[in-house]
């Protein structure tokens, strides 16, 4: 089966984001999938609020800070390291300085390694979420995140070989301080 086709029925989309998720096991993909690699992205529908060990999509409304996350084609990160505090809802924003797409994904390292192994096999999978934000070069892209769980995550690019030349960066959620502890 082929999945380079963009092909809009919703059986379709359903059909992939279903084919997706089997193979990618704790990330579950959303039937307004978009293609993975060099090609554009269509606007996507509603963004789903589902909860994950980082957190949960944010609301506009609720962002108080704006971190900036430059991408480039030497295949990292600037910052390569970034720290919220548990509660936050921040908005990302990723621009692409380089020539090549790039991609911003936010997850634990076992679901973000596994998840680049698919897109070496798979490298035109089609898939979206709100904790991704793929690039194009000399473009920008943005995320608004709440940041409700505490730990220690990721963000990488996971196009086919980005990830295992080292596009990955340091996602650390403080926990919240209890207020008899400030």
């Amino acid at each position: 089966m082929t999945m380079t086709s963009h092909d809009n029925t919703p059986s379709r989309r359903h059909f992939i984001a279903a084919c997706c998720a089997l193979c990618c096991g704790g990330l579950a993909l959303s039937p307004e999938a978009q293609a993975h690699g060099d090609k554009a992205h269509a606007a996507a529908g509603p963004v789903k609020k589902e909860q994950k060990p980082w957190g949960i999509a944010g609301d506009a409304r609720a962002v108080r800070r704006t971190i900036t996350v430059r991408m480039g084609d030497d295949m990292r990160f600037r910052p390569d390291r970034i720290t919220v505090r548990q509660g936050e809802t921040v908005r990302l924003v990723m621009h692409n300085e380089g020539k090549l797409m790039h991609e911003f994904v936010i997850g634990t390292p076992p679901d973000l390694a596994e998840h680049a192994e698919l897109m070496v096999k798979f490298p035109d999978m089609e898939h979206d979420e709100p904790y991704m934000a793929h690039v194009p070069p000399g473009q920008s892209g943005a995320i608004v995140w709440n940041f409700n769980r505490p730990g220690d995550f990721q963000f990488a690019c996971l196009i086919a070989g980005h990830f295992q030349s080292g596009m990955v960066g340091a996602l650390r959620v403080a926990p919240r301080v209890p207020p008899k502890a400030r």
